[in-house]
């Protein structure tokens, strides 16, 4: 169940939140497969003027992305493409909606989450 938790200056993103949901969820169906479409979960968060910081001084280029997945993600043999192509689809999907000039101001951190330590609706999700 990938859940995301995207960070945007507000002003980036008043108004192209249908459009940037649907680029991340593509993102994210374009690695695991369209059995995940139904999954993704998406947090917005619109963040005013002057929050968010690089090298002391306020900017307006910047995004941050957490993705959350199941731990098992990490124990593949082939991991480090899974990755690879999370963090470059997902950085593309909001540079294609927000602005390029947000590309190295993008971050995406990848949180694991055991499978005992994933919940849904309050129970256990599976």
């Amino acid at each position: 169940m990938p859940h995301l938790t995207v960070h945007l200056p507000e002003s980036r993103l008043a108004g192209k939140e249908p459009v940037l949901v649907a680029a991340l969820t593509d993102a994210i169906v374009d690695v695991y497969g369209e059995w995940a479409r139904d999954l993704v979960s998406i947090r917005l968060a619109g963040v005013p003027a002057g929050r968010f910081a690089r090298g002391g001084k306020a900017v307006d280029t910047s995004a941050s992305v957490i993705l959350g997945l199941r731990a098992g993600v990490f124990d593949r043999p082939d991991a480090a493409q899974i990755t690879a192509r999370l963090g470059t689809a997902l950085t593309d999907a909001i540079t294609r909606v927000v602005g390029d000039d947000l590309r190295t101001g993008t971050m995406v951190e990848l949180v694991a989450s055991p499978t005992e330590r994933t919940f849904a609706g309050g129970a256990p999700a599976v």
